[in-house]
């Protein structure tokens, strides 16, 4: 894609791969997620993709004999292969909720006028969005809960998730935990983002990742390079925003001995050292246009370079990998038209209902870091794992959340309350419920990337931005959009230009 929007011919989007979410996929339904359960804290991420036809009992055990009403069972959703290429994880066997204090029949739930509506019929309290009810209408984005029993949380799903065509089997991790590379969730958005991943490691091109501050740009460029034939090579890192104007080219490029002073060390520069591997550029939006001028010849089919003090030309094989929270269009046109594929990477308000596994996954992390934490809050800690005791209150809360800095705030929550936690329960404490606010009544916006979007009115998109003083990313979540790049694209649909929306 060109600066002014348009695409250019030597730009390959992953939407034209086929792959991932881009491909088509089953029509979704309403499910609930299991955010927190005192019956198998090991469920969480387990989901039930209701049938807008039936009328489903959600209680504990199995049915009774002969008593004909359609049990709702919770079962591991993932994707699953060609037969030809072997299994990851099909469809797990589902099974009914467990724990003490869920009635046999606890609710009744049926789809209704495009929402769930949910009806208390055992004796455990049901409360949505904070309040106590005996029958609600549920959409997604909303928090489910039966008091001291179950968290459930709302979304929308694909009855099955698109087949994987190219992300390893053997990369795939136990339901819940990381990937071989780090990556972690259950969520469609989730695993769409894998397979794109692992399509653009193969193709060989230059890649522009995009994506917010905290959502893993910089694990999903490591996971680029150890899928790709250049794995065995160099991965070189750098933020671009730390990169001197005054000695870029150094830094770039190398230069030789002696140069530019006597008793200067021969260096290779980072073009050096990644050659025949990958160059990983964070924050490349911080760098100046004429210092991405410097870029150009060397990432383009030849890659030649001088290093400083040389006056042969220097030729590299280098993969670059560049990384921006930005407007692709703020980048110098034609540097972008050099990063050939495109990934961009969900917000955690996009896959909200990935938030208890990542809960899970940091606690266990801080608990590696700090053996103390692991004994004080995991459940069967053995030095490397167990289950985090957390407060389902506090879960309850970080569903609601709307997150700023996505996985990096999630992160500092979790360390927020073990900090104040005086028993042997992550808890809830009066510091998070102050850094969270009050969200325990406020609806998220729905966690469907592009839902509802083409109902926003271009006057819409301009009093958001108009009311958040012109900054895009809060318009976006302000309008329950995954991303800015969503808000960007919506702008473009209308005409508007978002520079021109407050002169």
């Amino acid at each position: 894609m060109s600066s002014d929007g348009e695409r250019d011919e030597t730009t390959l989007s992953v939407a034209d791969t086929g792959l991932g979410s881009d491909a088509p996929a089953a029509p979704s339904r309403l499910a609930l997620v299991i955010a927190w359960c005192s019956g198998g804290p090991d469920r969480v991420g387990e989901v039930a993709i209701i049938d807008p036809d039936e009328t489903w009992i959600l209680g504990r055990g199995e049915a009774r004999p002969g008593g004909g009403e359609r049990r709702m069972v919770f079962g591991r959703q993932r994707p699953s292969r060609d037969v030809a290429t072997g299994s990851v994880d099909k469809w797990a066997t589902g099974r009914p909720v467990d724990g003490k204090g869920i009635s046999r029949e606890q609710l009744r739930v049926r789809v209704r006028s495009g929402a769930l509506e949910v009806t208390r019929i055992g004796r455990c309290p049901l409360s949505v969005r904070g309040a106590v009810v005996d029958q609600a209408l549920v959409s997604p984005g909303d928090v489910l809960t039966l008091k001291g029993q179950l968290v459930l949380y709302c979304v929308r799903r694909p009855a099955a998730l698109p087949v994987l065509r190219l992300f390893p089997a053997s990369a795939v991790g136990p339901f819940g935990d990381a990937d071989a590379h780090g990556m972690i969730g259950e969520s469609p958005a989730a695993w769409a983002l894998r397979e794109r991943v692992a399509f653009c490691a193969r193709a060989d091109a230059h890649v522009l990742l995009l994506g917010e501050t905290g959502t893993g740009k910089e694990l999903a460029a490591r996971a680029l390079h150890a899928l790709s034939p250049r794995a065995e090579r160099p991965l070189c890192s750098r933020n671009a925003a730390t990169l001197p104007a005054g000695l870029v080219d150094a830094e770039l490029f190398g230069n030789v001995k002696n140069y530019p002073n006597p008793g200067m060390a021969e260096r290779p520069g980072l073009i050096g050292q990644a050659d025949h591997g990958t160059l990983f550029l964070d924050e490349i939006g911080e760098l100046p246009h004429e210092l991405c001028s410097h870029l150009l010849r060397v990432v383009d089919e030849g890659g030649e370079y001088h290093r400083l003090g040389d006056s042969r030309p220097r030729r590299a094989d280098v993969r670059l990998l560049a990384a921006t929270n930005r407007d692709p269009r703020a980048l110098k046109h034609d540097l972008l038209a050099r990063l050939t594929l495109r990934i961009e990477l969900p917000s955690l308000d996009a896959r909200r209902e990935d938030v208890p596994v990542l809960a899970r996954h940091l606690l266990l992390r801080a608990a590696r870091r700090a053996p103390e934490i692991g004994q004080h809050f995991v459940e069967g800690w053995d030095g490397d794992g167990g289950e985090p005791r957390i407060d389902p209150r506090l879960m309850e809360r970080l569903l609601a959340h709307r997150y700023a800095h996505n996985v990096r705030e999630l992160d500092a929550l979790l360390w927020r309350a073990m900090a104040g936690s005086t028993g042997e329960v992550v808890e809830l404490t009066d510091e998070v419920i102050a850094e969270l606010g009050n969200t325990a009544t406020r609806r998220p916006a729905a966690a469907t990337p592009g839902a509802a979007a083409g109902e926003l009115s271009a006057q819409a998109l301009r009093e958001a931005i108009d009311k958040h003083g012109g900054n895009l990313a809060r318009a976006a979540r302000a309008l329950g959009l995954p991303s800015r790049y969503a808000l960007y694209r919506l702008l473009k649909k209308h005409g508007l230009d978002p520079a021109k929306i407050r002169e």
